[in-house]
């Protein structure tokens, strides 16, 4: 529990790896810092938890690519425990017609996969991933900086100094520079980064299994459609990121996505910040629209003239503070901030490992080491997709499953493992019902849709755990049950993320900064937002 209090230089609410980065930065620079945790784990949505004896499960995210090498290296994760082990191959993919589709890291391997579909597919991927790698080449140095601010906001909304508007137009225009690099490639670009996924596949691919696969990732974590804009940025994500040991190689955390947390927790103790569980937050403190620090529920107040939120933008402008502390438009501009999810996640336990009917073999295999997609055509997607615009869980739902079992050894019993399933559609609000009456029948659709194409997954459950929307929002402080703090539309990314006029990490309230993936590039476990956030912080103070 909470207890002691005290004066520091910086509070940081949430010990997600963005706050724990945020406050490793801060410490290393002689920063007397502590940092508020709600729950009694630490990670927030990159959390390890043992909820059934001897089987450790990453009960929110499951996978880590995005993480910044930098990152890792300056605060020195490895040496502190981290250890991510790749994941090769990287999907399997299922069809109605008994047939499957196995994607990795081998040319070679994926022509051959892709060909028993078409050939014309097997001689356009190479071409495919080589354009999205020198876009992301591109766009990854962007993502990884502050944003600017250069969208003309209204004098009385912000005072910007000299100072930044020099900086914003300084990055402005090496974004420039950079972005002229992709010379002809520019309208590919630029589709990519707002377009749709749907007619991109289509224009590249011809066979459904190859589009299917590449579909599923680009509305994980979103209430859109695959023809919907917006939705072609995340296939980016997908060969970005170093952190499996090359780009675009995703892997599993040893021991469990909190792996990243515990390892970031001792780095912290090391440079003397103090991590306080068990405290959450009743109420951030101000006195003229600055900073004096923050009072816990049970009163406890941390006084500090710096305090960096790694919650969401809802939580910390509309819970922790009176409205009275916040302009009357910055505050209107929060209130409409989208939040709309449709995701949910189950845990299972199993006696056994997956034995699906068109990779007839026993045991562990390949398969297993990659994500395992349910999702076998554009239209299945789509149709999940339209059950949940009308306030319905989808009758036939998207699965993506990764069995971190099938590489570390660490976190199940011999022999046993855990499967852990993301869920595309459950949308937040139902029409005609609550997911507190629904959502163990809603998993027992999503088992029984597993047990259609492998059929030992029912019969072999030891033990599950159903996260619906709402339980996201309880369990982990996320808005409407949105996992990246903010939906990634484009006109809530890089300038616009929270809103515009506010993308540097600063807030209205002298010494309040947003370090969380509510502030840009948002979420993704990447940690660059408690990184330049610790930035910006440090420039001010």
């Amino acid at each position: 529990m909470a207890s002691g209090g005290g004066h520091y230089d910086c509070v940081v609410i949430g010990a997600g790896h963005n706050g724990l980065i945020t406050a490793a930065y801060l410490a290393k620079s002689g920063k007397k810092v502590a940092v508020l945790e709600r729950r009694h784990v630490l990670g927030g949505c990159s959390t390890s938890e043992e909820l059934w004896p001897g089987f450790k499960v990453s009960t929110a995210s499951y996978v880590v690519s995005l993480l910044l090498p930098e990152i890792i290296r300056d605060l020195k994760l490895k040496q502190n425990g981290l250890k991510i082990l790749p994941r090769d191959p990287a999907s399997f993919t299922p069809t109605d017609d008994g047939r499957y589709l196995l994607l990795g890291h081998d040319v070679n391997s994926n022509t051959k996969e892709i060909a028993k579909f078409s050939q014309q597919d097997a001689q356009q991927y190479p071409k495919y991933n080589e354009l999205l790698e020198r876009i992301a080449a591109v766009v990854e140095p962007i993502l990884m900086k502050t944003a600017p601010d250069p969208l003309p906001m209204p004098k009385d909304w912000r005072s910007v100094s000299l100072t930044k508007k020099i900086r914003d137009t300084s990055r402005l225009w090496s974004f420039y520079q950079t972005f002229g690099k992709l010379g002809g490639e520019i309208p590919e670009a630029i589709e990519l980064l707002s377009g749709a996924a749907r007619p991109i596949l289509e224009r590249w691919f011809e066979s459904e299994p190859l589009r299917a696969t590449l579909a599923t990732d680009a509305i994980i974590g979103a209430f859109a459609s695959i023809s919907a804009p917006g939705t072609a940025y995340v296939l980016l994500h997908h060969v970005m990121g170093e952190a499996g040991g090359k780009r675009g190689v995703w892997g599993f955390v040893e021991g469990g996505m909190g792996g990243i947390a515990t390892a970031l927790a001792k780095t912290c103790e090391e440079l003397g910040v103090t991590i306080v569980r068990e405290a959450p937050v009743a109420k951030i403190h101000t006195s003229e629209r600055s900073i004096q620090g923050v009072e816990l529920e049970d009163g406890t107040t941390y006084e500090a003239k710096v305090v960096a939120s790694s919650v969401d933008a809802n939580l910390t402008f509309r819970k922790f503070l009176s409205p009275d502390q916040l302009p009357a438009d910055f505050l209107r501009a929060v209130s409409n901030i989208d939040y709309a999810s449709a995701s949910a996640k189950i845990n299972l336990a199993l006696a056994e490992p997956p034995q699906f009917t068109a990779y007839p073999e026993t045991g562990l295999s390949p398969i297993h080491r990659g994500t395992m997609h349910i999702s076998p055509t554009m239209d299945y997607i789509e149709r999940a997709y339209d059950d949940a615009k009308y306030g319905r869980a989808s009758e036939e739902p998207i699965l993506e499953m990764t069995m971190p079992t099938s590489v570390d050894k660490t976190i199940a019993p011999e022999g046993k493992h855990i499967l852990s399933i993301f869920v595309q559609y459950a949308p937040y609000k139902l029409r005609d019902a609550n997911w507190d009456d629904v959502k163990e029948s809603f998993a027992d659709r999503c088992i029984a849709k597993i047990g259609q194409y492998a059929p030992n997954v029912p019969g072999a459950v030891m033990h599950r755990q159903v996260l619906s929307p709402l339980d996201l929002e309880r369990v982990y402080g996320l808005t409407g049950g949105n996992i990246m703090q903010g939906a990634m539309n484009f006109n809530q990314l890089f300038a616009m993320r929270p809103i515009p006029g506010w993308a540097d990490h600063r807030t209205p309230v002298k010494g309040l900064y947003l370090c969380g993936a509510a502030s840009h590039p948002g979420g993704g476990v990447m940690g660059a937002c408690g990184k330049n956030a610790a930035v910006e912080i440090l420039r001010d103070y």
